[in-house]
């Protein structure tokens, strides 16, 4: 399951004139990679992600998936927003079983899936309580059973952890890093916080704005049990600052 991006393009229609969002992107995803799309506000990292998921259509240019191009969005890839999105109504169990009741007619058979997936981010003791009842970052695992339960073959994310407190920002990287190598899911995850880039990517795409365009490429060579303080981290961590033109405080965490 691969992806690729050719010669992307795309503009949107504004008071003072067009606005040029992305320009001649080009990208190849291989199966079960994590790519970061890194880069500041308006460098058209989300609506890249959205034409990639089939929400928007480009200007020029293709996105094709094992060679079939992507017109639409597809049950076979599932996007995660930074808004959670469940329903208040459903309990945990109820909320990760929804993207299953248009796949799987047994009601037993969507139960066995859902316990299953909520126990993998660790909310088993939780499944019975209301999205109001859970803490934000106990919300966004529920999205993230909710989209491993229907197996996709790629996960979109777009900034998911923004609104999270530091700590539990890390402890869904931690666990977002996990599930995507033990599940082998191909990920694309939208970000401006460099250091979860480093953490989570196999190859980081830092983007460039005005136009949107691919300024570089890093690929981090980090072993699977990752330590932010490394000497390797830290380094992989300095070229994402050189890229951006920036001096490193290394005591510092940094977003753009």
């Amino acid at each position: 399951m691969y992806i690729e991006i050719n010669n992307l393009s795309k503009s949107f229609v504004q008071k003072e004139g067009d606005f040029k969002a992305l320009q001649n992107i080009s990208l190849h995803i291989n199966q079960g990679e994590f790519i970061s799309l890194l880069g500041p506000s308006g460098c058209g990292k989300s609506t890249l992600l959205n034409i990639v998921a089939g929400f928007e259509k480009a200007d020029s240019g293709s996105v094709s998936i094992d060679g079939i191009e992507v017109t639409a969005p597809s049950s076979k890839y599932v996007t995660i927003f930074q808004n959670y999105g469940l329903l208040p109504w459903r309990n945990v169990i109820k909320n990760v079983e929804l993207g299953l009741e248009t796949i799987i007619k047994s009601k037993l058979e969507r139960n066995k899936i859902a316990k299953k997936y909520v126990e993998l981010v660790g909310l088993e003791e939780f499944e019975k309580r209301h999205p109001h009842e859970l803490s934000g970052g106990m919300q966004q695992r529920v999205s993230i059973a909710r989209a491993l339960a229907v197996n996709p073959d790629i996960i979109y994310m777009d900034e998911p952890f923004g609104a999270l407190d530091n700590m539990t920002r890390y402890k869904m990287q931690n666990d977002i890093y996990r599930i995507a190598k033990s599940q082998q899911k191909t990920v694309i995850f939208v970000t401006h916080d460099i250091e979860e880039a480093v953490y989570l990517s196999d190859r980081i795409v830092i983007m460039s704005s005005n136009p949107g365009e691919i300024k570089k490429i890093i690929k981090v060579e980090l072993p699977s049990d990752r330590d932010r303080t490394s000497e390797e981290f830290v380094d992989i961590r300095g070229k994402v600052f050189e890229a951006f033109n920036m001096k490193i405080d290394k005591n510092v965490e940094y977003m753009i």
